[in-house]
């Protein structure tokens, strides 16, 4: 081969470098766009007291931006109620997902195991709105309220289908040898798969919770239908109640409390970035 040639082939593969750091570079702007913006409106809103007080009322909002002071209050209503729909549906979606994808990823070939997959991808793609309208019907009408209760079964819909497919992959993965060593020591496979394989996928599997949980923090439209929202911290669980998603979307809503929508935000978005970045160093972890 000529040198023209490995002069040409080098500046194709020079050239096509970069052009693939440039478009994986475009494609990073819209993200520290978004975050940039965010944190600039957003940062000088955290405090203790964001974190301590429930919302103020639009009446405090409007005296405080007339006096030229900055809002009173916080989202701590919509904390409050965030984390406990979020732990009442990862209590229930947790145990449920990772036995449902050990199911799967045993019996692949079983005629209900594959419907029940079929079902979980279908289940995955349901727009949330779509989820938030049948808990509607299903608890919101027969219980004649909303309520957190109501809030957790549509959060625990949207999350079981991807712990049961993050549980059903990272099975699949681990060495054969780790079930056969447990079948040839006298374990039956409920054992096996109990002691030997869940513990050794452990990490994959926390990783799929965290981001199932991720996914479904920042959620609003099913909350809408199920949980309403609510002005002050409350725990009942059978009473309508905030979440940080809601308070955004009644901050957008009232003019005297948009400048807190930056606060929220950023909550949230710190929220969701610390759970990703746990989950890719647990991957890491685990895979090592």
């Amino acid at each position: 081969m000529n040198k023209s040639k490995i002069r040409n082939r080098l500046a194709k593969d020079k050239a096509l470098l970069w052009a693939v750091c440039l478009l994986a570079a475009l494609t990073a702007v819209p993200l520290f766009a978004i975050l940039g913006e965010v944190f600039m409106r957003g940062y000088d809103q955290l405090s203790w007291s964001f974190f301590t007080e429930p919302t103020p009322t639009a009446y405090k909002a409007m005296k405080a931006i007339e006096a030229g002071e900055p809002i009173p209050g916080g989202i701590a209503n919509g904390i409050v109620g965030t984390m406990l729909m979020l732990g009442m549906a990862a209590v229930v979606a947790i145990p449920i997902g990772i036995l449902c994808g050990a199911f799967l990823a045993e019996n692949p070939k079983n005629r209900f195991a594959q419907t029940v997959s079929y079902l979980t991808d279908l289940l995955q793609g349901t727009p949330s709105v779509i989820i938030g309208i049948v808990v509607y019907i299903w608890v919101v009408v027969p219980m004649k309220g909303y309520s957190a209760i109501a809030g957790s079964v549509a959060l625990f819909i949207m999350m079981l289908p991807l712990i049961i497919r993050s549980t059903e992959e990272t099975l699949k993965i681990l060495p054969a040898s780790l079930k056969e060593a447990g079948l040839a020591l006298g374990g039956n496979r409920a054992r096996v798969m109990l002691k030997v394989q869940l513990p050794a996928a452990f990490g994959g599997i926390f990783t799929g919770v965290l981001l199932a949980i991720s996914r479904v923090i920042g959620e609003t439209a099913p909350l809408m239908f199920t949980a309403l929202g609510c002005s002050f911290i409350r725990f009942a669980v059978d009473k309508p109640i905030s979440a940080v998603p809601l308070l955004i979307w009644e901050f957008f809503n009232d003019p005297n409390l948009q400048e807190l929508i930056w606060g929220a935000s950023l909550f949230l978005l710190l929220f969701v970035l610390t759970l990703n970045l746990l989950s890719k160093y647990l991957a890491k972890k685990w895979n090592q």
